[in-house]
């Protein structure tokens, strides 16, 4: 039998209580696995589970966003690297969904392991990775800031009530150089996002048309200064092209470094966590050595090559 090794979030949705942790162990042994069953027990721990784990076939993260996050990050420390999969059970589960879950914690197990493997790229910060976005500016703390209980008790309605409150707070502009592409410009921005995937922050098809295997992530920068600017803004990116919006700049590409004239004195998100670091300087950078297992549900959406050793 394969080795596998769940880690899970106890903090994150209501599932993983002992009922559920007796079936995922039954599914994965019918499935050919032996299983060690972890829960994390403080921010970070996934990390460090990850990157000492030897004779491991499979690592499944049982949380958030920020779990898998973890678990990513730890994979990043290892010199052999281990093939990961992520089940989503905590509020907004932007990646869970956009790789194809239910509400089901049972059949998103049995997806996963009747599922494909498939090459993905992976973002960096500063050399830390992220799965899926990193943010900066308005609305962006909402994720981090928003209390636990609330989020607990709520769901996702916790993050709408926070950015409500945050609608009418202040706008931050900050000035940035920047270089993409090999351009090198200047501008002043309240709201910079970079990201991997088609759905953020709950909004499905965010982009259109984004690929997790094409060795590029999406930037978008935006200098909206009022309220009226960021209603009108949002309304826009739901139906147009944000090449076409007024206000907007975006770019597809590996690489972006940003040169912020003051250290913003909010931190960035990074996959609905705080990144603890406050610097003048974010490079941003991809890295494509990764392997995923996940449902095949959206592989043909979101993927250029098709892992082939599965027929459908």
């Amino acid at each position: 039998m394969k080795n596998c090794v769940l880690i899970y979030n106890p903090n994150s949705g209501h599932t993983m209580n002992e009922s559920n942790l007796k079936k995922a162990k039954k599914i994965l042994n019918d499935y050919g696995y032996n299983v060690r069953i972890i829960p994390t027990k403080y921010a970070g721990h996934a990390i460090e589970i990850v990157s000492h784990l030897n004779n491991t076939d499979l690592v499944i993260s049982v949380g958030g966003d920020g779990t898998f996050n973890e678990v990513v990050n730890g994979n990043m420390q290892r010199n052999t690297r281990l093939l990961l999969a992520n089940i989503p059970i905590g509020t907004t589960n932007d990646v869970g969904t956009m790789f194809g879950y239910g509400k089901s914690f049972e059949q998103n197990l049995k997806s996963l392991l009747e599922g494909r493997e498939q090459d993905i790229d992976i973002c960096t910060v500063n050399g830390s990775a992220f799965i899926y976005v990193a943010g900066l500016g308005k609305f962006v703390n909402i994720a981090y800031d928003t209390p636990r209980y609330l989020k607990k008790k709520y769901g996702y309605f916790a993050y709408i009530f926070e950015g409500v409150k945050d609608f009418f707070k202040p706008i931050k502009t900050y000035k940035v150089n920047y270089e993409v592409n090999g351009l090198k410009k200047t501008g002043y921005f309240s709201f910079i996002l970079i990201s991997n995937a088609n759905r953020i922050a709950g909004v499905n098809t965010f982009y259109k048309d984004v690929k997790l295997d094409d060795n590029q992530f999406e930037v978008l920068l935006c200098n909206f200064s009022t309220r009226r600017h960021i209603i009108r803004t949002l309304r826009l990116l739901i139906d147009n092209d944000p090449n076409n919006i007024s206000g907007l700049e975006f770019y597809k590409t590996n690489k972006i470094k940003f040169e912020f004239e003051n250290a913003p004195k909010k931190a960035w998100c990074i996959d609905g966590e705080k990144l603890k670091r406050y610097n003048k300087t974010y490079e941003f950078n991809t890295i494509n050595n990764f392997k995923i297992l996940m449902p095949r549900k959206n592989i043909n959406k979101l993927f250029i090559k098709r892992s082939n050793l599965i027929d459908d």
